[in-house]
């Protein structure tokens, strides 16, 4: 519903390291066909970060990605699909900005699709929680967040194409259904959370 039932400094301007993929994703299944394919640019394969290795010239179908993305929380995955959607990154990242403003995410600006350290790339609590919200109603969406192992196709049997979501949550916490771990050295540890019990979903 959007109700607020708890706040602590939800307003703080904060880095969101990986977290920033659940605007990514959400950009993503707006804007693009699941089966369509995204190749991998010179610029993708050297993105920093945690990475699927992406080879130059591989392609990957978007659901496939969006798996890689959110379970992996892959940057390399991240930058080829902003380029693939946007036509550029820094197009990909004016569609973000005007998507978190669409979502009612009135004070972040977001300055890359992976989330790595950027003193322009920011959010709060309550932005993160009002994206995510609007991206758990996208069935796809969460459906890839809940899952916890999924095996995608690659290009060569030696490329690491077995993913494990890296929310610890899908297997500690009864009814947790995703969403998105995130770290950085200047974010520190950052998590979006949602679980569903007697047929109440929250998101934290």
């Amino acid at each position: 519903t959007g109700q607020v039932l708890f706040a602590k400094e939800a307003t703080k301007r904060m880095y969101p390291a990986s977290t920033t993929k659940i605007l990514t994703a959400l950009v993503v299944l707006q804007n693009a066909g699941l089966q369509e394919r995204v190749r991998a640019s010179e610029q993708a394969v050297d993105t920093k970060g945690s990475a699927i290795w992406l080879h130059k010239g591989e392609e990957l179908t978007v659901y496939d990605a969006l798996y890689a993305l959110l379970l992996n929380s892959a940057n390399d995955v991240a930058t080829a699909l902003a380029e693939k959607v946007g036509g550029s990154t820094e197009n990909f990242v004016r569609m973000m900005n005007r998507t978190a403003k669409a979502c009612g995410a009135t004070d972040s600006h977001f300055n890359n699709p992976h989330g790595l350290p950027d003193e322009n790339h920011y959010t709060t609590a309550m932005d993160l929680a009002r994206i995510t919200r609007v991206a758990m109603g996208n069935k796809v969406f969460r459906e890839i967040v809940a899952t916890k192992t999924k095996t995608i196709r690659r290009g060569s049997p030696d490329d690491l194409n077995i993913l494990i979501n890296l929310n610890k949550l899908l297997w500690r916490y009864e009814g947790a259904t995703g969403v998105k771990t995130g770290y950085t050295t200047q974010a520190g540890q950052c998590l979006v959370a949602s679980a569903r019990r007697d047929g109440r979903e929250l998101v934290a």
